[in-house]
């Protein structure tokens, strides 16, 4: 699967105790560094749906990339430093942007304090199986919550003419910590706003996404991504959100490098 976009992630134990996983990963064979830019670098438009009540969807033009350089991997909104060679990919340290923080600074939230966006760090690999794309990472917020985030996607790919289209289907894992800094309502923030106390408890919530590739003729490429998450009941009873799902995309223009 070439220059696949679409990865999963879960902690390192998962992937190892997964024994109909392990044969393939022994017979794995991985292509050598190249300390050489391949993939996709360009621009985007990010999009992504707020939760939180009062608070519109955000649009942002940022930077795009998809490509690895030798040890170094920049996959959408994961930075990667790969380090030992672990099944179809490495073993990596890894680094995510999160957009999941939220200011409380309308009138619907006043009272509250506002959410730092989380600092995710941790470790990942990236598995391209002649099976499809896996992707798994356990995440830490270095940031205010200190709370873990495990993500978990699997991304096919099949042509249709020129272009490529790559289902996704995965899950994500946040421990209580992690839910209840951005989610939850303290006594004293309840005093202040009204909203009803609330400790938000660990979720697990089913993510679908699609992406498309579109050739604009060499070496230029349009990608497009659009995925939904259905918020677990720990996050969606919380009164601070006002929504059961929550989609995010983005509209990328990039060169390809081979």
């Amino acid at each position: 699967m070439t220059h696949t976009r679409y990865a999963m992630a879960f902690s390192a134990r998962t992937l190892l105790g997964a024994g109909s996983l392990l044969p393939l990963l022994a017979a794995a064979q991985i292509a050598p560094l190249k300390y050489e830019l391949t993939g996709d670098l360009g621009g985007a438009v990010y999009g992504t749906q707020s939760v939180i009540r009062s608070k519109g969807s955000e649009t942002r033009l940022l930077p795009y990339g998809f490509f690895d350089y030798g040890r170094l991997a920049v996959r959408v909104d994961t930075l990667s430093l790969k380090t030992v060679k672990f099944g179809y990919g490495y073993l990596e340290f890894a680094g995510r942007v999160s957009q999941d923080g939220w200011r409380a600074d309308t009138a619907a939230l006043s009272g509250l304090k506002d959410r730092k966006t989380p600092i995710p760090l941790g470790i990942g690999t990236f598995q391209e199986t002649p099976y499809g794309a896996l992707f798994l990472n356990a995440f830490v917020d270095a940031n205010k919550s200190h709370g873990s985030l495990l993500e978990a996607t699997y991304a096919a790919e099949f042509k249709v003419g020129s272009w490529s289209f790559f289902p996704q289907l995965g899950l994500e894992y946040s421990n209580a910590k992690y839910n209840n800094y951005l989610y939850g309502v303290s006594a004293a923030e309840s005093a202040a706003s009204g909203f009803s106390v609330y400790s938000a408890g660990a979720s697990t919530s089913p993510v679908l996404g699609l992406g498309v590739d579109v050739p604009l003729g060499e070496p230029w490429t349009l990608t497009m991504q659009l995925r939904r998450k259905w918020l677990d009941s720990s996050v969606r009873n919380s009164p601070l959100l006002s929504r059961r799902t929550q989609d995010t995309g983005y509209i990328a223009v990039s060169y390809r490098f081979r």
